[in-house]
C-alpha cells in the first residue's frame, strides 16, 4: 500500500468550508503519479523509439462517507487491487485520523501513443508490469 498526505486547500471548497467531490478525483489522481514515481515510473513514459506509454483511465469511481475540511490535512492509500494484461486497477481511500471520508477506485490501461497514429492499448511491459504489486486483502 502506498500513503501519501495532502492539506486541504481554499479553492477546493464550497462554500460550507467542504471539500466538493470532484476534488476527491484530483486527489486520486495526484496519488497516483506520487506511487508511480516511488517506483520511477510516469503516467507519460517516451520510449527510445520516440513512442510514449501512457495510463488512460478506463473507469473512475469515487463513494463518499464524511466530509473533509479546508485546512484538514488527509491521508490517501492506494493500493493495487488488480493486475491485468493492459491494465492497472488502483483502489483508493481517504482518511482524516480514523474517520474514512471516502473510498474510490481508477482503472487504468496502457497504452501506446505515436506521433500521428491514434491511441493503441498493449500490454503492460514486462519491465513494468514487474514493479506493481497486487494488494490482496480479502475484500
Amino acid at each position: 500500500m502506498f500513503t501519501t498526505t495532502r492539506r486541504v486547500q481554499f479553492h477546493e471548497t464550497d462554500m460550507a468550508g467542504i471539500v466538493h467531490f470532484s476534488n476527491f478525483y484530483r486527489y486520486m489522481e495526484e496519488a497516483e503519479h506520487e506511487y508511480l514515481r516511488s517506483l520511477d515510473l510516469s503516467v507519460s513514459m517516451t520510449r527510445p523509439d520516440g513512442t510514449v506509454i501512457g495510463w488512460p483511465r478506463v473507469r473512475a469511481n469515487c463513494a463518499f462517507e464524511a466530509p473533509a475540511y479546508f485546512e484538514e490535512e488527509i491521508e490517501i492509500r492506494l493500493s493495487v487491487s488488480r493486475k491485468g494484461v493492459k491494465s492497472l486497477t488502483y483502489d483508493v481511500e481517504f482518511y482524516r485520523g480514523e474517520t474514512r471520508l471516502a473510498r474510490g477506485m481508477l482503472k487504468t490501461a496502457c497504452c501506446v501513443i505515436a506521433h500521428g497514429e491514434p491511441l493503441k492499448s498493449i500490454a503492460i511491459p514486462a519491465e513494468i508490469a514487474a514493479k506493481f504489486e497486487v494488494e490482496s486483502d480479502g475484500q
